[in-house]
């Protein structure tokens, strides 16, 4: 129906009645947004409209040029050599109208068209300079010009400054539109604070210098009694911290910690953190910060956050006894934050003797004396709280019996508190208070050897995984060392290990539950540091899918060989090394899993073990292996014939983003069954928006054919605007027979 009333409404873009010239614009904006394909057939008459002097038909007519912009790029190129200095001189006669009673609003002629035409401006003029360069003039005069006591003039001087911000680099405009963000800020108006505040987070990347001279307002904005204020302002914040102001900063928000309403603390308390933690100019300083968040807002902290700072103490070896001694007088005061109370139970354990002997005084500290019956009691009364949760309670019972070898003169007394719990019902801590009180009573001998002090923590290890943070450039050189906290050496031949955090000795294995996806499908011994969000991701993905491709309820036969390797291609060999340890066969479903009526006995989930034809080679569909805001990953699929084991897969890689990517790189890991075999991309070089893509083949010999499927890891690496970026992921859909 569009294409068949088009040529009609076109018509009428031209009738005598404007009334009629208005709707006629207005059905033209929605049957170029139902057909974009007709929207060149339009561009000469909605260019006629930017010379109407009816408002209603000049205010549809910008609209209709606007759309059409944004469907079609021959008419934005049409309209900037064509029209912008009539635009330009449409907005530049209304700004200077004299007052005209049937469009003012407020002291304002017809707000509403300025607004539109500013919004016309915006298109026009981003990415392209000339144009840019043509409004400069105008956008200053209506910033300088337009009232901003009443909301219409607001509504003028926003758009305008989104036109400042979206048109091509002009720094004095750009300092100007930031001061008028400033000035909204001061606004009684909540609106008007909130979409400045907005705007700001958009400038802070263009020009943060000046954003940064309306730091004390954005402050103030952040103690708003409005929610959304508050935490927009805090997210501002955020992005306004570096190096140099870190520490006023962070004085203001603590100080306002103290008094946030509680529903608050927990964004607040994590910014905090966060800030802390990734501006810290000093330890001591990071650890002061640490100590005042988790005294006033302890409970709202995370995990990560105060392991975080167990591991920076145990790094700053000169703070010890100033940490020790610093947590002993805080959690005398706030013994309520459960927090607090765990990382002054942890350093007691470990430092108790530091603090009785006030050993490391600092010139800044304040003389304390505590004695080992006053280190005792913090602990002992931190596990008879009866708000103290299982892990507080079994950290306490640790730091009990490092202090029966630290204080001797205790360990009765210690001892007495560790035998109340053995008849818990709660089998961690009966299990931990029968065995301290067999090591305190019976293997005295012992007990200085088995409770020494920790040792130092890898800090920038832990830091690493913690932020699931991997290395931007990898290195496939051979044979350089790695040199690991307990001295065995790791060599960089092996770059999945890091992306992998594989067989690493420095971190715990996680339960098989909260492990990896790649420790249950593949059945390696991995040790992975995941976040909550990878978990939840690993889940996302499809766990059922996971339990089909293996042998359900069957845990994975032991495995010590060897740690997987990413293969990349090379240019000497263009060959490949799969360095996964060996898997064990699939094994029958355990008992408890049945399959539901109707569907394929198990062995056909995994393809069988039934012999295939070797004459006929089938087809099999095209996936979408990997996927993201920034790149999409196809994989297309053949066989040679009488080959059913090898798989030649063909990788096309497509950028999704207006930035073209240099040193592209793709490399790929799979279990020891498979043998991979990687060709040379294409090209090293992916162009923005889809406009052209990389092709990579691979091949595949799967040594276990009907019997194990495909699986493959991932990871890309690229860059960006010069800068380094890496992406991974997991491949496990890959189509069945292959």
């Amino acid at each position: 129906m569009a294409r068949d009333l088009a040529p009609e409404v076109e018509r009428l873009l031209q009738f005598r009645d404007p009334n009629i010239r208005k709707k006629a614009a207005l059905c033209t904006i929605r049957i170029i947004r139902k057909v974009p394909d007709l929207a060149e057939n339009f561009i000469n008459s909605a260019a006629s409209l930017l010379k109407e002097k009816h408002h209603g038909v000049l205010l549809t007519g910008v609209q209709l040029c606007t759309d059409l912009c944004k469907v079609s790029s021959e008419a934005l190129e049409y309209f900037r050599k064509k029209c912008t200095e009539g635009v330009v001189k449409v907005l530049k006669d209304l700004a200077n109208s004299p007052y005209a009673p049937e469009y003012d609003i407020a002291g304002i002629t017809d707000p509403f068209l300025h607004v539109r035409l500013l919004r016309f401006l915006c298109v026009l003029g981003q990415g392209d300079v000339d144009t840019s360069d043509c409004m400069n003039d105008i956008l200053a005069q209506v910033a300088t010009k337009t009232e901003s006591n009443k909301n219409a003039g607001n509504a003028i001087l926003y758009q305008c400054v989104a036109a400042i911000m979206s048109i091509e680099d002009n720094g004095g405009l750009r300092v100007l539109a930031i001061n008028i963000l400033g000035r909204f800020l001061s606004n009684r108006d909540n609106n008007i604070r909130y979409v400045a505040l907005n705007m700001l987070m958009r400038a802070i990347t263009v020009d943060s210098q000046a954003v940064q001279r309306h730091r004390a307002t954005i402050l103030e904005c952040v103690k708003d009694s409005d929610a959304s204020i508050r935490k927009r302002a805090l997210e501002l914040v955020y992005l306004l911290v570096n190096e140099s102001n870190v520490k006023p900063l962070t004085k203001e928000l603590i100080d306002y910690l103290e008094v946030s309403e509680p529903e608050f603390r927990g964004d607040l308390t994590a910014k905090i953190c966060s800030i802390v933690e990734k501006f810290s100019p000093e330890k001591i300083w990071y650890i002061d910060q640490m100590l005042k968040v988790l005294s006033e807002a302890g409970n709202y902290v995370k995990d990560e956050v105060w392991h975080a700072l167990i591991v920076v103490t145990t790094n700053a070896s000169n703070l010890h006894g100033y940490a020790v001694r610093s947590l002993y007088r805080l959690v005398q005061t706030a013994g309520d934050q459960e927090i607090l109370v765990r990382v002054a139970v942890w350093c007691i354990g470990e430092y108790g003797d530091m603090l009785v002997n006030n050993t490391g005084f600092l010139d800044m500290e304040e003389p304390i004396t505590v004695t080992e019956s006053d280190a005792v009691d913090v602990v002992e009364t931190a596990i008879k709280r009866h708000s103290s949760d299982l892990t507080s309670r079994a950290m306490c019972l640790v730091a009990l019996l490092k202090l029966s070898s630290r204080f001797p003169s205790c360990s009765v007394r210690i001892n007495d508190v560790i035998v109340q719990y053995k008849g818990s019902l709660v089998l961690e801590l009966q299990q931990r208070a029968l065995e301290f009180s067999a090591i305190v009573d019976k293997h005295r001998n012992i007990r200085s050897t088995l409770v020494e002090r920790m040792p130092v923590l890898d800090e920038a290890t832990y830091s690493g995984r913690r932020a699931g943070s991997v290395p931007a450039v990898v290195s496939t050189s051979q044979g350089a060392p790695i040199n690991l906290p307990n001295g065995v050496a790791k060599t960089t031949s092996a770059p999945l290990v890091d992306l992998l955090d594989l067989s690493s000795d420095d971190v715990p294995v996680p339960s098989s539950s909260g492990g990896d996806f790649l420790q249950d499908l593949l059945g390696v011994d991995l040790s992975p540091s995941l976040s909550q969000t990878d978990t939840n991701q690993a889940q996302k993905r499809g766990t059922d899918v996971l339990l089909d491709l293996l042998s359900i309820g069957t845990p994975p036969a032991q495995s010590n060989s060897s740690i997987p390797e990413m293969v990349s291609p090379s240019d000497d060999s263009k060959s490949a090394i799969n360095v996964l340890e060996q898997l064990s066969s699939p094994s029958a479903p355990a008992g408890g899993v049945s399959t539901p009526p109707g569907s394929s006995p198990m062995m056909d989930l995994l393809d069988g073990f039934a012999p295939k034809p070797e004459n006929n080679v089938p087809a099999y569909p095209s996936i979408v292996a990997f996927e993201s805001s920034t790149l999409q990953v196809t994989f297309n699929f053949s066989k040679q014939p009488g080959n059913q084991q090898t798989t030649i897969i063909e990788a096309n890689f497509s950028n999704k983003t207006f930035d073209a990517y240099t040193d592209f790189i793709f490399q790929a890991a799979v279990p020891k069954f498979l043998q991979l075999h990687l060709d040379p991309a294409s090209s090293d070089t992916l162009p923005a928006s889809g406009n052209g893509s990389i092709s990579q083949k691979l091949r595949i010999t799967n040594s276990q054919h009907g019997k194990k499927s495909l699986v493959m890891r991932i990871r890309i690496g690229y860059k960006s605007n010069n800068k380094d970026m890496l992406e991974e992921g997991q491949i496990n859909n890959f189509p069945r027979g292959l």
